[in-house]
């Protein structure tokens, strides 16, 4: 068999390091065996090693070849997680490529789950899956990080208050008494909303396992209220309904999510990074609003 040259290997007397090089946009089809459910999907891949500099290219045909190793180990492990999965595949890669000193996988898929719309109906909703592993060689594990992208709705507080002091000047000016009046601080007052997108991302060491079904639920309720595919006109007046009831900031939906993870995951360790970041896309402004954290447990604790 001819002995093919390997240009990518050859040596380079003045070259630069490369920070990154891979693959971005791989698709695989991954299935995931959680404790009361299987779980298919088909996540997209980015993954990549450093270079050193005194090497012309990457194996590009290595990254191919070790996701596909490391899905082939996934079949069938009981408890898997994509968390896991990409650990594992950052790991290979080193293994893969003994010139690299680090590696790290990206992960994003869609992931679907039945929810009950506002008019009772069972359906079908969207969401996102993250999953990164990061590794340097020497590391006994790789740092590994899960996160959920969730959208939904905010009211603006703001402009809400700011209607409801006009609409009171309004009628005080055309005869109301000030007790009729009042009525207005009994209902929610006209608003602008925002298709706000929200994602949790925690960062982590150990071995951890955490539901994402229960990180879904937790950013859809920090919200002004979900989003859903399909209404009908009693769950499109409800949801609009629930949204100016609950006005939010994308500081409160960061702050509230937080207080909601604090509450709920008591015993995670301190060293633990949670990474939550609110965007609304404004329908009043040419610009959208955005807020984010980054903090560890034991600081947001404290």
């Amino acid at each position: 068999m001819r002995d093919y040259p390997d240009i990518q290997g050859a040596f380079l007397k003045e070259g630069y390091r490369i920070s990154r090089v891979g693959v971005m946009g791989l698709k695989r089809p991954v299935r995931i065996q959680r404790p009361d459910r299987e779980v298919n999907l088909v996540p997209v891949f980015n993954i990549s090693v450093n270079l050193p500099a005194d090497q012309k290219g990457s194996h590009m045909s290595r990254h191919i070849e070790v996701i596909n190793r490391a899905l082939d180990l996934a079949v069938g492990i009981k408890n898997d997680s994509l968390e896991k999965l990409v650990g594992r595949i950052a790991k290979e890669l080193l293994r893969s490529h003994d010139y690299a000193t680090y590696a790290d996988v990206e992960l994003e898929t869609d992931y679907f789950m039945e929810r009950e719309s506002p008019d009772g109906r069972r359906v079908t909703e969207n969401y996102r899956l993250l999953a990164e592993a990061k590794i340097e060689r020497g590391d006994d594990k790789p740092t590994r990080t899960i996160g959920v992208e969730v959208a939904g709705m905010s009211a603006c507080p703001c402009a809400m208050e700011t209607v409801r002091s006009m609409l009171k000047d309004e009628l005080l000016q055309e005869g109301y008494e000030p007790s009729e009046v009042a009525i207005l601080d009994q209902v929610p007052a006209p608003t602008h909303n925002q298709r706000n997108i929200t994602t949790l991302k925690l960062e982590f060491n150990d071995d951890i396992d955490i539901e994402a079904n229960e990180l879904i639920e937790l950013v859809e309720g920090a919200l002004s209220s979900p989003s859903y595919e399909m209404l009908k006109r009693k769950g499109e007046g409800k949801v609009v309904l629930d949204a100016h009831r609950n006005p939010r900031f994308v500081e409160d939906i960061i702050r509230e999510i937080i207080g909601r993870f604090l509450e709920r995951y008591t015993d995670l360790p301190g060293d633990m990074i949670l990474h939550v970041r609110s965007l609304s896309e404004e329908s009043i402004h040419k610009h959208d609003a955005f807020a984010e954290r980054i903090s560890t447990l034991s600081e947001l604790r404290g």
